[in-house]
């Protein structure tokens, strides 16, 4: 901060109080590396976390870096709430980075291959193979990757080629004596994998990735590099050298000026790989002359050159992945299903007594994937309509929709083909979907629909009734047995006419201001967290109970984060558990005294949000897609739906409550913008609560369990559920 700590501040606009959101995200991808270094995660484990660290790494560059550097370019300097500059923040991005790139070469190399190679996965260099393993290779080498290369030279004839976006590449030198040294690119071929399996024995084993218990393994460019004599014959090899870069891939879409939706979204894609060069890593060891070469050639300023020990492109560990090794791997589980969903039951029956909260990937994605086909199925259903953001492949929702249009249900979907980096696949499924016949709508011009909701419409004895299914999660199978999300069906008339209202207004020209039930960005989600928030501030004035929880992915949101310090100067306790990007400092004397932040970082993504006011025991709990950020609240639709009953409860002490118990895998927040691990204190259980959830989540007990009442730690503070304290 840039005064005391000690110091009152009464204006809530002093940048101090804000922290940077650039910075804070690589804080929280430090909190990814800092899983990947801890051993008691399984090798493999730790291998995925590294390779996480560098793909979430990848996508800062290409949006938000590129973002950085545009505003730089253009002179339009959009100051966030702590103040800095783009340039200052480009340049405290690599003073942060820097360490952190280092602590994950130096444990690669120095921790993780020596226990694999321990293990029995060794990653071998082309020079240590013994004598026949190396003709074997180089033999696979002739067969099956010689004919795939295209070296590219470089001269005045031949200009410097294009290269693709996070491409792992060569930077080869040669020398003859009649032209001296020259240089040509070579790209590695993604299509043969980074990772090349050395066949132990049999020269005729079969070649590709590993997938064997006991492996070698070369790095697909050591394997090029030391055949280069086959692509440059008569010349000398002077050195080779791997470089990689990333590109802007922040697509912008005129969609003012589109005729087509789909088109403009679709050739915006294609531009994404032609996108200016925002970062170049090399190995070290590269010449200078090389380095400055490459450097000049793609437009870049020193600082955003990264040299590495290498290797490059450490996010294509998630190769070793697929090895069949689960001795180094976490122990799998099978996700649950309640019991009065599985079988024969069907899960309209059901929703008609009660409505049902599922949390994943502890539950079961199965029951989300009946509903809607037992709606496809049902003769009775008149309509589905459904949202869909990020689908994934081979969709089992996207199948039962076709079946559904088929069975001749009207059925209408949003597919959302402005979501990043998965609008390619959204088109395939929507173009799908409308050769079926189904209503597709690509969007709101203008927002992003980030809301997941589905509806049924089913004519029944006493009438039509609604189905709907809310969620924090997307409809994708994959996602769901690694990100923690709530989902909440029911039959509730009111939520089921909000839902109505909802489709009306994306899929014609409705502008729906207000819900019964739902709050939904962008008309008034702000208006209503501000709302409550003063509203726990005057019941705390009256009744000394205030208290406010908030579990969510991201917190930046400036007239949210200020009603928060307002809160907490005023006494209001303040909860929140924010996995990545918290703009908010707590801690601050007269500020946010009692404001405690924490983050869980651990082998689920947490991404389920909860929104919690304790309003004198009469709480409120709400949970839905949207994140506390600008984006959320001005240029997305969002639903954010309320929790009720048993399913408030639920979510309550045992989704919340177990969260912000984590005494494990959280870290918690400090003034001044670090993090430090949270430690069980005196009296307290420890917690950590995704094991714990996995084998205590209700619907995880065997049915004739006694119910096991989630930990408490002092790390959550409400004001009645503190007091009955458990050891469990």
């Amino acid at each position: 901060m840039t005064q005391d700590l000690e110091t009152t501040i009464t204006d809530l606009n002093d940048p101090s109080l804000y922290i940077n959101r650039e910075l804070s995200w690589v804080r929280f991808n430090a909190r990814v590396l800092e899983e990947a270094l801890d051993p008691a995660h399984p090798l493999l484990e730790q291998v995925k976390f590294l390779s996480i660290f560098s793909s979430n790494l990848d996508e800062f560059f290409m949006i938000r870096v590129s973002g950085l550097r545009r505003q730089l370019a253009s002179g339009v300097l959009e100051a966030p709430p702590d103040g800095m500059t783009p340039a200052e923040q480009l340049v405290a991005i690599r003073e942060e980075l820097l360490p952190l790139l280092d602590t994950q070469s130096t444990y690669w190399n120095d921790t993780i291959k020596p226990r694999l190679a321990e293990a029995g996965v060794t990653i071998a260099s082309y020079a240590d193979l013994s004598s026949e393993q190396q003709q074997i290779m180089r033999r696979r080498f002739k067969e099956e990757i010689f004919p795939v290369l295209t070296p590219l030279a470089v001269d005045p004839g031949r200009p410097f080629p294009h290269i693709a976006n996070l491409s792992i590449n060569l930077a080869v030198v040669v020398f003859d004596n009649a032209r001296g040294e020259r240089f040509a690119r070579l790209k590695v071929p993604p299509s043969i994998g980074r990772f090349v399996t050395v066949p132990e024995a049999d020269p005729q084993a079969e070649y590709g990735p590993a997938a064997t218990r006991r492996a070698t393994l070369v790095p697909a460019e050591d394997l090029i590099a030391a055949n280069l004599d086959l692509l440059f014959p008569g010349v000398e090899i002077v050195g080779a050298y791997p470089f990689r870069i990333t590109r802007d891939a922040d697509i912008e879409i005129e969609e003012d000026e589109a005729s087509d939706l789909s088109v403009a979204v679709e050739e915006g894609v294609g531009l994404r790989e032609f996108g200016s060069a925002s970062r170049l890593e090399v190995e070290r060891g590269m010449p200078g002359s090389v380095r400055d070469m490459l450097q000049n050639q793609l437009g870049l300023d020193p600082y955003l050159v990264y040299e590495s020990p290498g290797p490059l492109g450490l996010c294509d560990l998630m190769e070793l992945t697929q090895l069949d090794r689960p001795d180094l791997k976490d122990e799998p589980f099978l996700p649950a299903v309640p019991a009065d969903l599985q079988g024969d039951h069907d899960i309209l029956d059901v929703l008609k007594s009660r409505s049902v909260l599922l949390y994943r990937p502890y539950d079961s994605f199965l029951p989300i994937v009946d509903f809607i086909r037992h709606a496809a199925e049902d003769p009775q259903v008149l309509a589905i309509k459904m949202t869909l953001y990020r689908i994934g492949a081979n969709s089992p929702i996207v199948k039962a929709l076709l079946d559904a249009r088929e069975a001749g249900r009207q059925v209408a979907v949003l597919v959302e083909l402005k979501a990043r980096f998965d609008e390619e696949n959204n088109l395939v499924w929507a173009r799908a979907l409308e050769r079926a016949g189904v209503h597709v709508v690509y969007g709101l011009v203008g927002l992003k629909t980030h809301a997941k909701v589905a509806l049924i419409v089913r004519r029944e004895a006493g009438g039509i009734r609604r189905y709907v299914h809310m969620s924090t999660g997307n409809y994708n199978p994959v996602t769901a047995r690694t990100y923690t999300d709530l989902d909440y069906l029911t039959a509730d008339p009111d939520l089921a006419d909000d839902a109505s209202r909802l489709f009306n207004a994306l899929t014609g020209y409705g502008q729906e201001a207000r819900y019964r039930k739902l709050i939904v960005a962008p008309h008034e989600m702000r208006e209503a967290l501000l709302e409550r928030i003063e509203r726990e501030i005057r019941s705390h004035r009256i009744n000394g109970n205030g208290y406010l929880a908030f579990k969510a992915n991201a917190l930046v949101d400036k007239p949210l984060i200020q009603a928060l310090y307002r809160a907490s100067q005023e006494g209001v306790v303040v909860d929140l558990q924010i996995r990545g990007i918290c703009s908010l400092r707590p801690g601050v004397p007269g500020v946010s005294d009692t404001i405690r932040v924490t983050s869980v970082v651990g082998r689920f993504l947490e991404h389920a949000r909860l929104y919690y006011f304790y309003n004198n025991g009469d709480d409120e709990l709400f949970s839905g897609s949207a994140d506390i950020m600008p984006r959320n609240l001005n240029r997305r639709v969002e639903a954010l739906f309320p929790l009720t009953g048993p399913q408030l409860e639920l979510a309550r002490d045992y989704a919340l409550r177990v969260n912000l118990s984590d005494n494990v895998k959280a870290r918690e927040l400090q003034p001044d913008g670090s993090y430090v691990r949270v430690r069980p204190v005196e009296g307290d259980p420890v917690v950590d609560s995704q094991s714990w959830l996995l084998d205590h989540w209700p619907s995880r007990e065997p049915a004739d369990a006694v119910p096991r009442p989630a930990p408490f730690t002092s790390l959550f503070r409400h004001p009645d559920l503190s007091s009955r304290r458990s050891n469990s």
